[in-house]
């Protein structure tokens, strides 16, 4: 019990918007989801689910995770990685399920009063009941508890670090918002709200006063952050990721320039924040292209790693010194370097590599890879390199440095003409997990020598990046996901590095699983002047064999925008809307067999149309 019985007020909370989990997953099923009703005192009506894996030491941490708008304990258990990384690191969950609205719907209280004060009632004291009650029936460590959530679990996340920092030691915050981002209940709804409304801008001193502010005179240590956010995010804007990480450097008196940056995976940009002792108080991943569908799988595991819960407190150790490079494929501005792969040491993964040229060069990296091979572009012709390489694992430890390798480019002569783009780009030969591309090659004064193969997800938006390389006019993908949406674009090289137009875009959809009928029901869950939530959007097998994979396709009026979805992977063309399953939710049983998905959309004002001509298949 401890002191969670003296603090049992307060404040916190974590107010909007849906519950845009992308599901990644079912959890182990060792153990079970286990609802309990009386748990303590609880001013917010929240119900209590917790998950308590069978192998765990005798004092395990606790790990509050919470759902965004619209969901409850139970999805979140579902639709996240939390639980199976408890199975595996021995740690409690515990999932609350909120029943405050503010005109939305199961949103976390993050803009009551009662909720900002220590003290006041409202979801924070529900939530640190469930704590004590983890901590009383399961030996829960009270030195060890964490939060985290999803849009409004992301704002609950940080609202309760900051109303109670003497209750959690860390906390990871999907989608959130900085603390005190919403002034009451009246500036809550979406659309209208100031907060998420795309313009809010606070200084950094007046962000962490607000923090400071919520338990004047504490002078204990604060809990380290850990912020997501897509780049794409409209529904919660990207740039009040700028805000939080404001808001929380400032607390720790830290610059709002970071101490490290790094790319753990392809489009995960990460920023730390450390003290002067090097201990990362402040984390934040920026995802590239992302809308407001995080987490999304593999940052579960991040989060927890942050937390310091699987195995040690913090992996410092470096990964192995890749071998000395290669280099191959010598132009006046290319070069082509490959080298024996590291491995990683810590348990925190291999994460790539950096690319830098001699020491005291002026623009020292050139470059960073995520295999053990990288083609330079943007060389100066004529001109000597010597290069090395350094793994990086995901905690963002560096290995030593490679040999170096020495090469010179080629001098540029008077080839600065590019090849003609390449046309005539088809797709054929489709399966579950690939693709065979071909198209009619391009023409250059002194010769091509290769062409570059693009890819972008979906069939609108994404970035196209290059998949791989060919010497011929074909190529083919493979890896891909079942059921689909891919683009595709070719571009051609010449021996002096001149780079063609792209050609043209092919599209694909890959084939899906097995399967036979189903149908597709909406229900509205809310509406407000410019925007609405469908939720659930029930998938029904109506057919006698076992579904494996799902698509449903339906039609937004006019005017009308996707802002959000959880529990499918939704891409757009115009108006239509493709909805397909994601790993935990593709399989139904026959006869009946249901899952659901939900999605957001915006509209003008006044219009009250929804969409139609929902089909599943």
């Amino acid at each position: 019990m401890r002191r969670l019985t003296t603090v049992l007020a307060g404040a916190c909370a974590a107010a909007l918007f849906a519950v845009m989990t992308v599901a990644l997953g079912s959890p182990a099923v060792a153990a079970s989801l286990v609802e309990v009703t009386s748990f303590g005192n609880n001013p917010g009506n929240m119900r209590m689910h917790v998950y308590v894996p069978d192998s765990r030491p005798a004092s395990p941490a606790i790990v509050v995770a919470m759902h965004g708008c619209g969901g409850s304990g139970p999805g979140f258990y579902q639709g996240s990685e939390f639980a199976s990384l408890a199975d595996r690191y021995g740690f409690i969950v515990i999932y609350p399920t909120a029943t405050q609205s503010a005109g939305f719907g199961n949103c976390f209280d993050t803009w009551s009063d009662a909720a900002k004060q220590r003290g006041g009632g409202s979801d924070p004291v529900s939530i640190l009941s469930m704590i004590d009650y983890a901590e009383r029936t399961y030996q829960g460590d009270p030195d060890r508890v964490y939060a985290t959530g999803s849009s409004s679990g992301g704002m609950m996340t940080q609202h309760m670090l900051a109303v109670h920092p003497d209750v959690f030691k860390a906390g990871a915050s999907f989608m959130g918002v900085p603390f005190n981002c919403f002034a009451g209940a009246s500036d809550y709804p979406p659309g209208s709200s100031r907060c998420t409304g795309g313009s809010m801008d606070r200084t950094p001193q007046q962000w962490g006063d607000a923090v400071r502010q919520a338990y004047p005179g504490y002078s204990g240590p604060r809990p380290r952050v850990q912020l997501w956010h897509g780049t794409g995010d409209t529904l919660v804007p990207y740039s009040l990721l700028r805000e939080s990480i404001e808001q929380w450097t400032n607390v720790f008196g830290l610059s709002q320039t970071p101490t490290s940056t790094d790319t753990p995976q392809a489009g995960w940009n990460r920023s730390r924040y450390a003290n002067a002792s090097g201990t990362v108080q402040v984390e934040a991943y920026s995802i590239q292209g992302a809308g407001h569908v995080l987490p999304q799988s593999g940052m579960a595991r991040y989060a927890v790693e942050f937390f310091g819960l699987t195995g040690s407190q913090t992996d410092t150790t470096p990964p192995t010194t890749p071998g000395t490079p290669v280099a191959s494929g010598v132009t006046a501005t290319t070069a082509t370097l490959t080298w024996t792969a590291s491995t990683d040491q810590g348990g925190s993964g291999l994460a790539g590599y950096n690319v830098y040229r001699e020491q005291g060069a002026t623009d020292p990296q050139l470059g960073q890879s995520t295999t053990a091979s990288i083609t330079l572009t943007g060389l100066s012709a004529g001109t000597q390199y010597q290069v090395y390489v350094r793994a990086r694992d995901g905690a963002g430890n560096l290995s030593g440095n490679s040999g170096l390798v020495t090469f010179t480019t080629t001098a540029g002569g008077g080839d600065t003409t590019p090849p003609t783009a390449p046309t005539g780009l088809t797709a054929s030969g489709t399966t579950t997990t690939g693709t065979s591309l071909t198209w009619t090659a391009s023409t250059d004064d002194t010769g091509v020598t290769g062409y570059d193969i693009l890819r972008a997800p979906g069939a609108t938006g994404g970035t196209f990046a290059q998949v791989g390389t060919s010497t011929t006019t074909s190529f083919t993908d493979t890896g891909l996901s079942a059921g689909t949406t891919y683009r595709y674009q070719v571009r051609a090289r010449d021996a002096a590095g001149n780079v063609s137009p792209v050609s043209g875009t092919v599209q694909i959809t890959t084939q899906g699983g097995t399967g036979g009928a189903c149908s597709a029901t909406p229900t509205v869950q809310s509406q407000w002047g410019n925007g609405y939530v469908i939720q659930p959007l029930t998938v029904t097998n109506t057919s006698t064999s076992t579904i494996t994979s799902w698509t449903v396709t339906f039609t937004l009026p006019a005017g009308h925008t996707l802002t959000g979805s959880w529990n499918a992977t939704v891409t757009t063309s115009g108006q239509t809307v493709t909805a397909r399953s994601v790993g935990h939710n593709g399989t139904l049983a026959p006869g009946a067999g249901t899952t659901s998905f939900g999605f957001q959309a915006s509209r003008p004002s006044g219009d009250t149309a929804v969409p139609s001509g929902y089909t599943c298949a």
